[in-house]
């Protein structure tokens, strides 16, 4: 992360990404093909019961600029075109889907050693405005987001948060949904020679006074294989088992079981990740 500020969207990532990612509950494959071109190729499938999705998104690189086009099953076209360094420390992203024409936005993104900046507008009529900014120093970095709906000339969110990181602890506290929600996240690294960490979240409502837990932990068990686990205050306990069976192609399984809903059965999601 640097001296420099991480964006705002960093702000209780390490935490999130312990207690969520790479968690499926669905069947999913997704081949990559980078080629030693400028064009590369991923093809995603995703079975969700008896629907089946799936998309091909082809990668073009040429300089400066960055060209993303990606068509699903359903014959929808999401085109994103990305410009580093349009200005010093700052890249462009257009994107925009086909056949939606209100579909358009623009972001601009400014990481500069001292402040990050990050806004997008909808390219329509009436668009949304959203920008997050973050500042700081060494360990300690601070910011916060708004959104604006120019049609209702209303606020749509506003965050603010706080984190300290080191290499062996994060910690953030984040104020959400305009001011209802107050979330705090803490990781810490518990072994660094198999990189075991244990990671608690807590989220309190300041209007209902409601509370809730979520605790997890990740455990590298060698350079192959990576095991998580997850425990929830609503009674659901879920778990992860990654292995990297060939370097860069991952195999992860995943389950999980509600203990107050024994009625319903555990579960469970495979995903396999191919990278030639």
């Amino acid at each position: 992360m640097g001296n420099g500020p991480a964006p705002f969207s960093d702000i209780g990532k390490r935490a999130k990404d312990l207690l969520t990612k790479d968690y499926n509950y669905d069947h999913k494959f997704v081949l990559s093909v980078p080629g030693s071109t400028p064009m590369g190729l991923t093809a995603t499938g995703l079975q969700k019961g008896q629907i089946f999705l799936g998309d091909i998104c082809a990668q073009y690189k040429s300089g400066r600029t960055n060209v993303d086009v990606k068509v699903d099953t359903y014959s929808n076209v999401s085109t994103k075109v990305t410009v580093h360094e349009v200005m010093p420390f700052t890249k462009a992203i257009l994107s925009f889907d086909v056949p939606d024409h209100k579909s358009g936005k623009l972001d601009v993104q400014y990481l500069h050693p001292r402040v990050a900046i990050d806004s997008s507008i909808g390219l329509n009529p009436s668009p949304v405005l959203n920008v997050a900014a973050a500042i700081g120093h060494k360990d300690i970095h601070l910011g916060g987001e708004v959104g604006f709906d120019t049609s209702s000339a209303s606020f749509t969110k506003y965050t603010a948060g706080i984190s300290f990181n080191k290499p062996d602890l994060s910690a953030s506290l984040m104020l959400m949904d305009k001011g209802q929600t107050l979330k705090a996240s803490y990781v810490h690294s518990v072994d660094p020679s198999n990189n075991t960490q244990v990671v608690a979240e807590m989220t309190h409502n300041l209007s209902t006074l409601e509370n809730s837990f979520t605790f997890g932990s990740a455990h590298v068990l060698d350079r192959f294989n990576t095991v998580k686990t997850r425990f929830s205050d609503n009674g659901k306990v879920a778990m992860l088992c990654q292995r990297e069976w060939r370097p860069k192609s991952l195999i992860t399984i995943s389950a999980e079981y509600d203990t107050k809903r024994t009625d319903i059965s555990p579960k469970w999601g495979l995903a396999l990740a191919l990278k030639p």
